[in-house]
């Protein structure tokens, strides 16, 4: 038995009228901005996750000119906690960019969304079917999984070969009378039933021509050529306090994780340091920030660990007092404990503020 087209395509659609019961507060939008606005969260963030941060944006910026105008730490600040803030700068971006240059409406061919910063072919034909009505697939994890395992295709999805078939297959399937329906069937399909770990195959629409199914090649689909290596990073973050209960922080801004957000002076460091006494180990970069003073070391936390996609963070949080501010630290801000809540940190440091017990006090 072989795989149909015609009878993916209408089994589909069946499902998705009668059993596609998954509610989201952006399904069914038409304004571009708000369709927008729920893709980019939902790159690499879950649905339930995302829900509330999708509300919370557009409860503070109701409109693209709202988002375009609004100070940017503001912008950073209600994003804290979802990751991957390049897609942060890149809304940012592209809302000015919207709002400069099409007076605030969004662009309605596909071609001039797909140039927007920020939005690749998937969201770019989300927003032009969903908004437009225009006849472009949609081709995410989900869609590659699903026509993976009903054409029994062992092409690695992460191939230019792959991407290619992929995009065709989704092209070729695609209802081109109801372009935003059918999309949105395929995506909740893939997310609700043909899952990546124990598919629903028991109560899946196309059990009867899908191909993995029907040759025990579930576990096997899709096929990914390129694995994973983790870089392992180690940051040791330093409060410099002062006798008026202020700490230092600086801006991330090299072309790295966490470009935007703020942290403590930073010591980062390819293998595990151990702090056991009230000194430092020598270290030319930690004589660079501090100078030869003598300091004091009050606190050392627990160890914290943060897993990125193709990175692990650990780290520790060492509180400190210095006699004197050394030249190094001229460029940072200096602000009270207290207010440290009015500014974005990534979700490591926030860890750390949430829960600061010490796991030694060296005093």
């Amino acid at each position: 038995m072989t795989a149909k087209k015609a009878d993916f395509s209408r089994l589909l659609l069946k499902w998705h009228k009668g059993k596609n019961h998954r509610k989201m507060p952006w399904k069914g939008e038409k304004n571009p901005y708000k369709i927008w606005l729920s893709e980019v969260i939902l790159q690499q963030t879950r649905v339930q996750q995302g829900w509330a941060y999708y509300e919370n944006f557009l409860k503070a910026f109701p409109t693209i000119h709202d988002l375009a105008i609004a100070p940017e730490q503001k912008v950073f600040k209600l994003w804290e906690g979802l990751g991957y803030y390049s897609r942060c700068r890149n809304l940012i971006a592209t809302a000015k960019k919207i709002d400069a240059e099409y007076n605030g409406q969004f662009p309605n061919t596909y071609d001039e969304i797909l140039a927007l910063k920020g939005i690749g072919p998937y969201t770019a034909a989300a927003i032009a079917s969903f908004a437009f009505h225009l006849p472009h697939a949609v081709v995410d994890g989900n869609v590659t999984r699903v026509l993976s395992r009903y054409f029994g295709d062992f092409t690695p999805i992460d191939t230019t070969a792959g991407k290619k078939l992929y995009t065709q297959l989704a092209d070729d399937l695609l209802d081109k009378e109801h372009p935003d329906i059918y999309n949105q069937a395929i995506m909740d399909f893939g997310a609700t039933i043909c899952l990546p770990r124990n598919p629903l195959c028991e109560d899946c629409a196309q059990q009867a021509d899908c191909q993995a199914w029907q040759k025990g090649w579930t576990t096997q689909l899709p096929v990914k050529e390129k694995s994973i290596r983790k870089k392992h990073r180690w940051f040791y973050y330093f409060l410099v306090e002062t006798p008026d209960d202020k700490v230092y922080i600086r801006q991330r801004t090299a072309k790295d994780i966490w470009e935007g957000l703020f942290e403590f002076v930073l010591w980062e460091t390819d293998e595990p340091e151990y702090f056991t006494t009230n000194s430092l180990p020598p270290s030319d970069h930690l004589r660079q920030l501090f100078g030869q003073q003598s300091l004091t070391l009050r606190y050392i936390s627990r160890v914290y660990r943060q897993e990125l996609s193709h990175q692990t963070i650990q780290g520790q949080f060492l509180t400190i007092r210095l006699k004197k501010t050394p030249p190094s630290l001229s460029d940072y801000l200096l602000v009270p404990r207290q207010e440290l809540t009015e500014y974005a940190f990534p979700k490591f440091i926030n860890a750390w503020l949430l829960d600061p017990t010490p796991a030694q006090s060296l005093f």
